[in-house]
């Protein structure tokens, strides 16, 4: 089971950071975001990163984020089927993408199907990610179509957050029991705080440092010889310096060989 690392965990850092500190730590490669940093866009610049640093790009992260939104333009189907193509042009086997916005609604309403037919087209997989509620002055807003759990979406792959899942006052494990065959990569994170206690920004901690249940869900996957993508989605922004920052990843990277390692039904129950 290869671990890989986000290169999100280094940002606003330059990519070709991220590159360097996944070989440092010992990561078998590399999750891209693609941001308003050009080189994130290009194939022609990630694979010399992934060549001079000996990190195989393993999925890409499509530009859904609020601070990429004007990234490929602003239409969502374009920046998905772009996202895909990077992928098939990388080696990347899988793009990772979150629900529409509400405000998207011509993409929200056919958002399955364009999933499926850029899916088949590029020849790579488009794993759906569990997002979590808004809330603005206590009050909830339906910030995504058509909806933020995609449990119940007619979908072939889905993404497991973490922090996500703490957000949302969601339990991981029960997340990835219900999302069975359909579960294929993985976020590798932490969290402890809810939008029920008024939080409202997810944390991004590191696995361990929060309250999920994320190495009883490590565990369940060894013990089913899982062959998803597990990559690391950590915040590491309270480092002061790089030697810091790759103590977190190592630290984070550890954690995951250490419970995918352990191959103990008996930890959990795989069959439920």
């Amino acid at each position: 089971m290869r671990i890989g690392m986000s290169t999100s965990c280094v940002y606003p850092l330059p990519v070709e950071h991220g590159f360097r500190l996944a070989r440092e730590a010992g990561y078998d490669g590399v999750e891209v975001m693609v941001t308003r940093d050009e080189r994130t866009q290009s194939a022609d610049a990630l694979l010399r990163f992934s060549e001079r640093y000996e990190q195989p790009i393993l999925s890409i992260h499509a530009p859904v984020l609020l601070l990429t939104h004007f990234v490929w333009g602003r239409d969502p189907r374009v920046k998905l089927a772009k996202s895909a193509e990077l992928a098939a042009s990388v080696g990347a086997a899988t793009v990772v993408v979150h629900p529409p916005f509400r405000w998207q609604a011509e993409y929200a309403i056919d958002f399955l199907d364009i999933v499926r037919e850029i899916q088949a087209d590029a020849g790579v997989e488009i794993a759906v990610e569990n997002m979590f509620p808004w809330k603005a002055a206590g009050r909830a807003m339906k910030a995504y179509m058509p909806g933020w759990d995609p449990t119940p979406f007619d979908c072939d792959a889905i993404t497991l957050d973490f922090s996500h899942a703490s957000l949302s006052g969601q339990n991981s494990l029960e997340l990835a029991r219900g999302f069975g065959d359909r579960l294929r990569h993985v976020h590798l994170c932490d969290g402890s705080a809810s939008n029920s206690d008024g939080r409202i920004f997810d944390e991004h901690a590191l696995p361990g440092h929060g309250t999920q249940p994320v190495a009883e869900v490590l565990v369940l996957l060894a013990a089913r010889n899982w062959d998803g993508g597990i990559v690391a989605e950590v915040n590491t922004r309270r480092a002061r310096n790089d030697e810091e920052r790759l103590a977190m990843l190592v630290e984070t990277l550890e954690f995951a060989r250490k419970h995918t390692a352990r191959r103990q039904p008996s930890a959990v129950s795989v069959g439920a």
